[in-house]
């Protein structure tokens, strides 16, 4: 029994606790007796007067103030009814129902029509329309249809635009590429040998070579050669070249041009200058070899400042170095090559004082049987060429050693073979060698800043080596492979004869000839006929 007297007032608190915590708009609170299973209502009281339902009728708000409830319509309502929209309406006081309605059905935009006043019968006219909306609808649509074709025509014509570039790059390009290739073509017909055989070198652009060297810029010009002018240039790659551009009136034609091109291209040896190319287009005729940023030989033997670069090791190692880089010429390489211009200006250094002989313009080559050749007209750098050249047109190989010769004496002096002017005598540096030789006074042909640096068996025997190689008769000048054996052993040397061009000018003659001359890293030559 007390067990169900617990169960109930569990059951009265929990339906008084929902009550409580979910109550409806009216809060109540109901209680019953102990002796009464049906519940009472003991009071009720609202939450907010608002809350009420329908309060202050449709279309309407209610607010509270001050604990009471203030009803008021919403906008565009009065007393629970709606009020007709006039932004888009138009009246007439003057007009009866009739005359309104016959105004409506000619007119597209009424909707509807009515008594401006309902009073008394009615009177006036008032019709609703709709011609604002439509009128607003055809104006935007009008606006969008506008933006539309602008934005049509805009994209078209920027599409045409863009067509016609495009097409007008094309056909420049096109046209560009095919005059390139007619250029090209004209440039390999010029390539080509009288046998039709290519050179067997890569070509270069005429573009490519005046972007290297900025146009040709004088900036650039590393000197000025007899056949024309040389300049440093640099390709896209950072790669340093040096452009020999021929001269239109330097006097080589395209004949000595191919044989120099022919030459190089097929000569592979570390004291020859590497060829890289040549251009051959329009006028253009250019040769494109390695740079060499040590400048020439000549830089070294008779400028004051040179001189102090180049001590005994360094000049004996060039002496080396020419000798064998001309044995290849003769001997070693697969044509038989007589260079005929050797010089210290022909023979070019890289960084490491390696010499490199370079131009190869007035080259010839010989068969196999062939030793020497001769020809009408003589070309060569006085001072350098041979005495059976220079009188008879003669030239072989022994011409090259006689030019070797006189360029190891000019090193061992560092005095110029064409203007040697010695106050005893009037002969030129060769003769002057062989009277100190004969006197037995070869030192006194050193120069004096070998001294501290030179090994004197070493000086002596070059000296011994220049006056065999410029020796008068050809037969007894020795071959460049005599030359390198004599200059790397210590055997005996047979005693040396009397050199070329051995007679005293007369006091009254000029020492030199007026003759070009540069001072170009690469060749001067003259042209004269016998």
């Amino acid at each position: 029994m007390q067990s169900q007297n617990n169960d109930a007032s569990l059951d009265k608190f929990f339906y008084v606790l929902v009550l409580l915590i979910l109550p409806p708009k009216n809060l109540s609170c109901n209680c019953t007796c102990q002796d009464h299973s049906d519940w009472e209502l003991a009071f009720t009281f609202l939450t907010d007067r608002c809350e009420s339902y329908a309060l202050c009728g449709p279309f309407s708000s209610c607010t509270i103030n001050s604990n009471s409830a203030i009803c008021a319509c919403l906008k565009g309502f009065y007393s629970g009814i709606k009020l007709p929209d006039t932004s888009s309406s138009w009246f007439d006081k003057s007009m009866s129902l009739a005359e309104c309605r016959g105004l409506c059905w000619r007119n597209c935009s009424c909707t509807a029509c009515a008594n401006l006043d309902i009073r008394d019968g009615g009177s006036g006219c008032v019709l609703c329309l709709f011609y604002t909306d439509i009128s607003d609808h055809v104006k935007k649509k009008s606006n969008f249809n506008k933006r539309q074709l602008l934005a049509i025509l805009l994209s078209s014509a920027v599409f045409l635009m863009g067509l016609l570039i495009v097409g007008i790059i094309l056909y420049i390009r096109k046209k560009k590429l095919r005059c390139e290739g007619h250029r090209r073509q004209d440039c390999r017909d010029e390539y080509l040998r009288e046998d039709g055989e290519e050179m067997e070198l890569p070509l270069f652009d005429l573009t490519t070579i005046a972007k290297a060297t900025d146009n040709f810029s004088s900036c650039n010009k590393l000197g000025e050669g007899g056949f024309g002018p040389v300049y440093k240039g640099t390709l896209l790659g950072g790669k340093e070249i040096a452009v020999k551009r021929l001269s239109k009136n330097s006097g080589q034609g395209m004949t000595e041009f191919k044989t120099e091109v022919i030459l190089i291209a097929r000569l592979q040896h570390r004291n020859l200058v590497k060829l890289l190319g040549c251009c051959i287009q329009r006028d253009e005729k250019i040769l494109i070899y390695e740079f060499m940023p040590s400048k020439s030989l000549d830089f070294y033997i008779f400028d004051q400042e040179g001189q102090k670069l180049l001590d005994w090791p360094k000049c004996f190692h060039i002496i080396g170095g020419v000798a064998r880089g001309l044995l290849y010429l003769h001997q070693d390489s697969r044509l038989r090559i007589i260079h005929r211009d050797l010089k210290p200006s022909n023979i070019l250094l890289d960084d490491n004082m390696n010499p490199k002989i370079s131009d190869f313009g007035l080259a010839k080559t010989f068969g196999g049987d062939q030793s020497q050749a001769n020809t009408n007209i003589v070309v060569g750098t006085y001072g350098y060429m041979s005495p059976e050249y220079v009188v008879d047109g003669i030239f072989s190989m022994k011409s090259d050693v006689f030019s070797f010769g006189v360029i190891l004496l000019e090193m061992l002096s560092r005095k110029k073979n064409r203007g040697f002017r010695h106050p005893n005598h009037d002969h030129n540096l060769l003769g002057h060698a062989w009277i100190l030789w004969i006197q037995d006074k070869p030192l006194e042909l050193i120069d004096k800043t070998f001294c501290d640096s030179c090994n004197m068996s070493e000086v002596v025997r070059c000296l011994h080596v220049g006056l065999l190689c410029v020796q008068s008769v050809p037969e007894d000048r020795p071959s460049m492979s005599s030359v390198v054996l004599m200059l790397s052993s210590c055997d005996v040397l047979p005693p040396p004869k009397q050199p070329g061009f051995y007679t005293e000018r007369s006091k009254h003659e000029s020492p030199t000839r007026t003759l070009p001359c540069s001072e170009t890293t690469f060749s001067t030559m003259m042209i004269e006929a016998r």
